[in-house]
């Protein structure tokens, strides 16, 4: 160990992450304090990384936190995560910032502060590439003077900030690839709640409890889009037809659109969605490179919708990876004889079990040639009558004797 060199003895250092871990191992020796002082890059202060947290003051953590940060030269990632406090001084907040700007890398940051200090505009025209922010407010966005050139990510959690700051803190980043949004207090302009975003580098957005009368995206270069617990009348997607991933869970949307050059769509995952079915699949229906397909819980806006699997295997030759669970009723979507050549992995699910998902699942497995893995899901009451548990026996053994037909496919079950 004496001969390490203080460049790895401080990679060792940034490894552990905890402030407390990193202090206790640099006063092993001389030399892994100066690897310490000159060479430790990574640095975390987490409430649940340490019990004693929970006991201080702000106040005392204001001073730990400082002390501890001002014996370092080289910070370039800064995590300060405290779940247990209501907020911190502006002043300390500052000087932390201050003090780390010429070479921090990353920042996250989670503690409000009082009063309100704003992190965009101490953090803006430096090298930061990834900005994580939570219980926080933005305000007075200028992107002619807070630019953010090296910035690839960004994440505002429960941040108070107005659609507009929002639209001109993304024209502040060139470069931004991934934006999360969570939960975040949006401040309209006007009596409609009408966001508009656009940026030309973004490739990754997640949404999460998000309300809104209308969300406009423009993102030309757009691959993975993800909304989440979102209440919106309308959601439009402007791109070029890069989009290769759409997940959809426990959103209320009236009117979706993702454009209509959707062939390069791979996966599609869409849960607790209620859905047309000729107008969902009019969406997908030219993104011949489908491979994995996932409704799960989804709720048809017409009782008699079904998921129609001819045009499925018509239309999606590459499927790999279907998901289907939704109320079943006389008609479960079988009709038409073209198979699921390529699909090799299928899980099904249940809300109200029946001898019809059982006939439902004799008859995918038909269409499935090639298929090796098959996952069956179910919700098992804690009380049950004996007629469920005569219809749960009856659909296992149902089961059983059915897969003896396909010995090359594995089953797996799962219940909650």
């Amino acid at each position: 160990m004496e001969h390490l060199p203080v460049e790895v003895i401080g990679n060792i250092l940034s490894r552990l992450k905890a402030a407390r871990d990193v202090v206790i191992a640099s006063a092993t020796c001389k030399k892994w304090r100066e690897a310490w002082r000159n060479h430790l890059h990574t640095l975390s202060f987490n409430s649940n990384d340490w019990t004693v947290y929970h006991d201080l003051a702000p106040s005392r953590l204001e001073i730990l936190i400082t002390q501890t940060i001002f014996q370092t030269t080289a910070l370039q990632c800064l995590s300060i995560f405290m779940d247990d406090v209501d907020e911190f001084s502006a002043a300390p907040v500052i000087a932390w910032l201050m003090y780390t700007r010429d070479t921090l890398r990353q920042l996250h940051y989670n503690v409000r502060t009082t009063p309100n200090v704003n992190i965009i505009e101490k953090c803006s025209r430096q090298k930061l590439e990834v900005l994580s922010l939570a219980h926080n407010s933005v305000t007075g966005v200028e992107p002619s003077y807070q630019k953010f050139p090296c910035l690839k990510s960004l994440s505002l959690s429960y941040v108070s900030i107005s659609a507009l700051d929002l639209s001109l803190l993304l024209t502040a980043c060139p470069k931004l690839q991934n934006l999360t949004l969570i939960n975040p207090d949006i401040a309209m302009s006007d009596a409609q709640a009408i966001m508009e975003l656009n940026s030309s580098s973004l490739k990754d957005i997640y949404v999460e409890a998000v309300s809104l009368d209308k969300f406009i995206l423009e993102a030309d270069g757009i691959e993975n889009l993800h909304l989440k617990d979102c209440t919106l009348e309308a959601f439009e997607l402007i791109g070029k037809g890069s989009l290769r991933v759409l997940k959809i869970d426990d959103v209320s949307v009236l009117h979706l659109d993702i454009g209509e050059n959707t062939e390069n769509l791979q996966i599609v995952d869409v849960s607790s969605f209620t859905i047309m079915w000729p107008k969902f699949y009019n969406m997908i229906s030219k993104s011949s490179n489908l491979k994995r397909l996932r409704l799960w819980g989804v709720v048809f806006d017409d009782e008699d919708e079904v998921v129609d699997l001819e045009t499925v295997s018509v239309c999606f030759p590459r499927l790999s990876h279907l998901s289907l669970s939704y109320d079943l009723r006389d008609v479960c979507g079988l009709q038409g004889t073209s198979p699921l050549e390529n699909v090799v992995v299928l899980e099904l699910g249940w809300t109200i079990i029946s001898d019809l998902f059982s006939d439902w699942v004799a008859g995918l497995l038909e269409r499935c040639p090639n298929l090796k893995k098959l996952v069956i899901c179910g919700v098992v009451s804690e009380v049950k009558s004996p007629e469920e548990c005569q219809v749960l026996a009856s659909f296992t053994s149902s089961i059983v004797r059915l897969m003896r037909k396909y010995m090359r496919v594995e089953v797996q079950f799962e219940y909650e």
